[in-house]
């Protein structure tokens, strides 16, 4: 099985381990019988992803990320094992796209004169206004 990623880049799904571990918090009598947590791990390295992919996720300055390229994502949101598989997934998939989203850079503009006057118009009237509620002096 493969996750679609962009139109073009593909992830097979087999280059994703998952370990069930017990979840955090309170669960009732099952609490220590069923393991409903998934950790995911995925090897930023070993993946079949594109460089320019692989680049800008190991450039994240993430916790989740280790210094040896593993992401490892917790999912215990949901009751069960196969819902907390799937919005691991959905999270990583999310990663890849946050990271690899490029940024337009912003173009400087300047104020225009008619912008400029209409502020200072409006300043000099609060001014105004404020000064006319002041005692007045003999």
């Amino acid at each position: 099985m493969t996750l679609k990623i962009s139109n073009s880049v593909y992830l097979d799904i087999n280059e994703i381990e998952f370990s069930a571990i017990r979840s955090q918090g309170a669960g009732g009598q099952n609490v220590n019988k069923v393991s409903s947590a998934v950790h995911l791990r995925f090897d930023i390295s070993r993946s079949s992803l594109p460089d320019f992919y692989k680049e800008k996720l190991l450039s994240l300055k993430d916790s989740r990320i280790s210094k040896s390229g593993i992401l490892v994502i917790k999912a215990q949101r949901f009751r069960t094992q196969e819902k907390n598989k799937t919005d691991a997934i959905d999270r990583l998939l999310e990663l890849i796209e946050k990271s690899t989203k490029v940024v337009k850079k912003r173009k400087l503009t300047r104020p225009t004169k008619a912008s400029k006057v209409k502020r200072l118009d409006g300043k000099s009237r609060r001014s105004k206004l404020k000064e006319s509620r002041s005692k007045i002096a003999f």
